[in-house]
């Protein structure tokens, strides 16, 4: 994530931290993850542009200075914390902890709704909450990001954004109607959309980059889309890579190196390896079947 992503004090002055796990080289750029061991002791009050939310992933007493007065939690693991964007509290906490941070721009919740007028939508403050949908999201997150080689993470990130955002919405925001789609997509969209995944293979192919083609909001696509294939843009996308490399290991004779960029791939060992979860072979045995 970049610095000017992260909260600040109300003097400008940047709040370091010592990550060990970061987004900031995967190019997601409609979520940002955090995976950091936060010290003990206090953090003064500053300003976030983005919506947090915190996974906590050990347990700690955590205070919060809420209208002038010392507001003290007992925090223990898969508990969260919901910080809309704006002034966020000074906060104290009492021992080292893990900590897994998610940062979410407020115009996500209103790409979500998808009307044309961008309507008014305030996210509520929880300061401890159980929520297994957005612990689970958040570690698959990280999970994706530990890899450090997948070609459509930010895909991934992108569609898991969205359906973040459409959970926030539904659950904790002042707005709460949010619209439920049905039928799928006509034939003409998803020929189209079709079409355009297998032409660009070899290339990152992003959740709001297929929901232009046929102009509708990536949370619509998304729904849509899995309703008429019965997959995930991310896993459609994933299984079309995966048919075509087999397609190119039985066919050709190119090496498998250049397979997986043909595929979109980073490397070859992260091509391998998902080639094997997926068919239970590695790309050289299967060749090797010929």
């Amino acid at each position: 994530m970049a610095s000017e992503e992260f909260p600040t004090d109300l003097y400008g002055e940047y709040i370091e931290h010592s990550h060990l796990l970061s987004s900031e080289q995967a190019g997601w750029d409609k979520l940002r993850i955090v995976y950091e061991l936060e010290p003990p002791g206090e953090m003064p009050e500053g300003v976030t542009e983005n919506h947090a939310l915190v996974i906590c992933l050990g347990d700690f007493q955590g205070s919060f200075k809420l209208d002038g007065q010392w507001h003290s939690e007992q925090y223990s693991q898969g508990d969260i914390l919901i910080m809309p964007a704006g002034i966020f509290p000074r906060v104290r906490i009492d021992r080292e902890v893990p900590l897994l941070e998610l940062f979410l721009s407020p115009d996500i919740l209103v790409e979500v709704v998808g009307e044309v007028i961008a309507p008014k939508i305030k996210l509520q403050s929880h300061w401890r909450i159980k929520d297994p949908l957005i612990e689970q999201m958040a570690l698959a997150l990280k999970a994706e990001l530990e890899l450090e080689s997948s070609e459509d993470s930010k895909l991934y990130a992108d569609s898991m954004a969205v359906a973040l955002g459409a959970h926030l919405l539904r659950r904790y925001a002042t707005r709460n109607a949010i619209k439920e789609y049905h039928g799928g997509l006509p034939n003409y969209q998803l020929k189209l959309v079709i079409e355009y995944i297998q032409e660009n293979l070899a290339e990152s192919i992003s959740l709001s980059c297929l929901a232009r083609l046929i102009q509708i909001s990536p949370h619509y696509f998304a729904s849509l889309f899995k309703q008429s294939t019965g997959l995930s843009p991310y896993k459609y996308i994933m299984q079309c890579r995966l048919t075509k490399a087999k397609i190119l290991l039985r066919q050709t004779n190119l090496p498998i190196v250049f397979i997986a960029q043909e595929v979109g791939f980073k490397n070859q060992s992260h091509f391998t390896r998902v080639f094997r979860q997926y068919y239970g072979i590695t790309p050289k045995a299967d060749q090797d079947l010929l």
